[in-house]
């Protein structure tokens, strides 16, 4: 399942070479109603029909939705990200998010896989891998490439995997009700462990790592887990929203939380 506001080429290669039998594999897209939306769809479309053209579409169903919640109406990475806009935009997320499970969840699926449409790289075997792990929520660690004087170099991305401080215990709790918490901001220092810094070059990709905060980048789900009722908080859940409080909501149901650190998916580079 993958919200999608823009459409990158990198996304729809790396979904098609996962190895796992795409007979078995429904593919569930929403795209927010503004231009960005528009664009994505129609390139999105035009991907799925190439696919077709060549014969090399396989997958058991594709469900595309339109958002019927609001999105913003800048997607670029520097306004989305910004702290200011984290409360609404991961609201809207969050609905949207749930209008896929909401529709796109079958009797007959085992897990969902939550992969952000900016996940342009990842290993080919990543459903085995994760579902390997075999627990209710398990998370991949988002690293993004990039170049440092002609030099490529990765570094990480997603801050939204986290183990729960004492620091990010006292802030929730000096917060009004109807605040977030939101991690990765110099605004509000948590001092939480965060799985994006316990990546080791040497380590085992199976390194498991207890969580207490999900982000949303590459994250495998069983689907009993949203059946029984945890979903993506669009409003303040325990002073969490969106994939952070879908955590914490899994949590509170008796599901347990894990990060892989060592094993890296990578977010495109704007």
């Amino acid at each position: 399942m993958t919200p999608m506001s823009k459409f990158l080429p990198e996304y729809w290669k790396n979904i098609n070479q996962l190895t796992y039998d795409h007979n078995l594999i429904s593919l569930g897209f929403i795209l927010p109603r503004n231009a960005d939306g528009d664009a994505a769809l129609k390139q999105l479309e035009a991907a799925i029909k190439a696919s077709q053209a060549k014969n090399t579409l396989n997958f058991k169903k594709i469900t595309i939705l339109r958002q019927d919640s609001n999105s913003l109406p800048s997607q670029a990475e520097q306004e989305r990200h910004a702290f200011k806009v984290q409360k609404e935009r991961r609201s809207m997320m969050a609905l949207a998010r749930n209008s896929l499970v909401f529709t796109a969840l079958s009797p007959a699926h085992s897990w969902v896989l939550w992969l952000d449409a900016d996940i342009v790289e990842s290993p080919n075997t990543l459903i085995q891998d994760l579902a390997s792990h075999n627990k209710p929520v398990v998370s991949a660690n988002v690293y993004q490439r990039y170049k440092e004087n002609g030099e490529d170099k990765i570094r990480p991305y997603d801050f939204n995997n986290w183990v729960e401080s004492d620091d990010g215990l006292k802030i929730a709790n000096s917060l009004a009700e109807d605040e977030i918490v939101v991690e990765g901001y110099a605004e509000m220092a948590t001092y939480r462990p965060l799985m994006a810094h316990y990546y080791d070059s040497k380590g085992n990709a199976n390194t498991e790592m207890p969580l207490d905060g999900v982000g949303g980048g590459s994250v495998l789900v069983k689907a009993d887990v949203h059946r029984d009722g945890a979903m993506f908080p669009s409003f303040p859940f325990y002073h969490l929203i969106e994939t952070e409080g879908f955590a914490k909501m899994a949590k509170r149901l008796g599901y347990s939380v894990f990060g892989l650190p060592n094993y890296l998916v990578y977010h495109y580079n704007e």
